[in-house]
């Protein structure tokens, strides 16, 4: 066997397809080590082992050169034109249906009005470490991966931001090391104003999906912010239409205490996939106060997620196409 087979085998044992462009010239060993997606500890760890047996095994130098090919995770908005619509909540139990579906996803609270998703993701006392420069992400509910504006800040302290500050402090967020994750679902601030605008031209995500009540009055905010979206050009994923309806838990009677179908309508008339509706439900309070989000579980809450989730990925897998 010569030199170049033994070390083939030996670098491939430790590397496996990481490791390529394999030299060996005299005693001299030269490789390619692909280092993407690892953390600091991985990497060192990975080359020492390879330095150290390639010795062993008779090489007189050993050059390793690190490459990695970074691809950027894809960046979803969830967005309303107005706060207590239910935006946070959503951000969370999409991120889990869509992980519980076999997507690669993390999630992002962008919002220093009320970050909240410590607290939903059943995470509150996790802060996130950091690998050089770059933060990790927690892992929370389900097994996401995610960071938190409220995560930067002391428990209970406002976050008190302008446009500049925010878009610092959420590049923190988007750039730290995410690992293999593909998709990142982005909680934005409530609203279509500067600190929004300054998020989304510096890190502009793939698509929006937009959550409103039923309301007319809830509808006419949810239309402006489509109409922000469509201004920075950044496509709408669709529309989704949150408390629409409340089953009494005493006598079963269906009620509609903010209406029904106005999103669907609006969404309709504005040419943009509806996505589908979420009742108003106490389980679905309970559960995100406890920090066990309902995507989690197998309920017609549960299935409802998952069916917006589907949607979502069909059309981050086919961008060009409405959501279906």
């Amino acid at each position: 066997m010569t030199d170049f087979e033994s070390f083939s085998r030996l670098v491939f044992a430790i590397a496996g397809p990481r490791a390529a462009g394999l030299k060996v010239d005299a005693g001299a060993v030269s490789l390619m080590l692909d280092v993407s997606e690892m953390t600091t500890d991985e990497r060192e760890q990975i080359e020492s082992r390879l330095r150290d047996e390639c010795e062993q095994a008779g090489a007189q130098s050993v050059r390793i050169m690190l490459t990695a090919e970074r691809v950027a995770p894809r960046l979803i908005a969830v967005a309303s034109g107005k706060g207590g619509v239910g935006k946070s909540t959503l951000s969370t139990n999409l991120a889990v249906a869509m992980a519980m579906a076999g997507r690669s996803v993390g999630l992002v609270d962008a919002d220093i009005y009320g970050p909240s998703q410590p607290r939903l993701m059943g995470a509150e006392d996790s802060k996130p470490e950091a690998d050089g420069k770059k933060l990790i992400p927690v892992k929370g509910a389900g097994g996401v991966p995610f960071l938190s504006m409220g995560q930067l800040a002391k428990p209970g302290q406002a976050i008190a931001w302008r446009g500049p500050m925010a878009g610092n402090a959420l590049s923190q967020l988007v750039d730290a090391h995410w690992g293999k994750v593909r998709d990142i679902i982005v909680d934005m601030p409530p609203g279509t104003g500067d600190i929004q605008l300054s998020m989304i031209q510096k890190h502009k995500p793939i698509g929006a999906v937009i959550i409103s009540t039923p309301q007319d009055l809830a509808l006419m905010d949810a239309t402006r912010a489509i109409a922000f979206f469509d201004t920075a050009k950044v496509p709408i994923i669709g529309l989704v239409e949150n408390m629409a309806g409340y089953l009494c838990p005493h006598c079963g009677e269906m009620s509609d205490p903010f209406g029904s179908g106005g999103a669907e309508a609006a969404a309709a008339e504005l040419g943009i996939s509806f996505l589908g509706r979420i009742p108003l439900d106490i389980d679905i309070r309970l559960a995100s106060d406890a920090g066990t989000p309902p995507a989690l579980g197998d309920s017609p809450i549960a299935r409802a997620y998952a069916e917006i989730a589907r949607q979502v990925g069909h059309w981050i897998d086919n961008p060009k196409a409405p959501a279906a």
